[in-house]
C-alpha cells in the first residue's frame, strides 16, 4: 500500500499482514479523492473503520486540517500508529479507540461539524451501514457541503435516502462500490 497524491505521495505504508482488515485499493483511494479534490483541504476528515488509516493519512496528505480515526481493535490501532508515526504525523489527528457510533457520538458532544465522513465496515456487516448511517442522519454533524462516503461491496443495495441524506451518487469499481450521500435539499 502507498499514499496516492498529495506531500506523502509515494510513501508505502504498512499493510495488515495477519490482521482480519481489507484496506481500500490504492486505485479506489485514487477514484475517491478524484472525485474528492480540492475540497479536501483544510477539511475536517472522519475516517470510521479506519483500519490501516489508509483513507484518512490520504485526507492528510492532501491537505486536510484534522483527521479523526476511529477503530475498535487494538491490533489494529497499534497498526494505524504506525503507519502515522512512518510519516512522522502527530498534529492534526485524533485516534477514537472504539466503535464507529461512539466516535461520532463524541464528536457530536463537541458540536463539531464533518466536511467528510468516511466508513468502510467490515461488507459482512451490513447492519453497521444502516446504523451508522441513521446515525448521522439524526445528528447535526452535517452541513449542506458536508459529504458522506460510504464503501461496500458491489453486492449491498444501500439505502438511497434517510430523512436528511440523500445518495448523490454511486461509483462502482470491481466488487467495490462508493456511494456518496448529501444533505437532501429540504433538509
Amino acid at each position: 500500500m502507498r499514499v496516492i497524491g498529495g506531500k506523502f505521495r509515494s510513501r508505502r505504508l504498512k499493510g495488515p499482514g495477519l490482521l482480519r482488515v481489507r484496506p481500500t485499493s490504492d486505485r479506489l483511494r485514487e477514484t475517491l479523492f478524484n472525485v474528492l479534490g480540492a475540497a479536501v483541504e483544510d477539511s475536517l476528515f472522519v475516517d470510521l473503520y479506519a483500519g490501516t488509516g489508509a483513507i484518512g493519512i490520504e485526507a492528510l496528505s492532501r491537505g486536510a486540517r484534522e483527521v479523526v480515526f476511529a477503530e475498535k481493535h487494538a491490533a489494529t490501532i497499534r497498526l494505524l500508529r504506525q503507519n502515522l508515526d512512518v510519516l512522522g504525523v502527530s498534529k492534526g489527528v485524533e485516534l477514537v479507540a472504539g466503535d464507529a457510533l461512539a466516535a461520532l457520538e463524541r464528536l457530536a458532544a463537541r458540536r463539531l461539524v464533518a466536511d467528510f465522513v468516511f466508513l468502510d465496515p467490515p461488507y459482512e456487516r451490513v447492519d453497521e451501514y444502516g446504523r451508522v448511517l441513521e446515525f448521522i442522519d439524526a445528528s447535526h454533524l452535517l452541513v449542506p457541503t458536508s459529504r458522506v462516503i460510504v464503501e461496500h461491496s458491489v453486492k449491498v443495495e444501500m439505502d438511497e435516502r434517510f430523512e436528511r441524506i440523500e445518495r448523490a451518487r454511486l461509483i462502482e469499481q470491481g466488487d467495490a462500490a462508493l456511494s456518496f450521500y448529501r444533505l437532501a435539499a429540504a433538509a
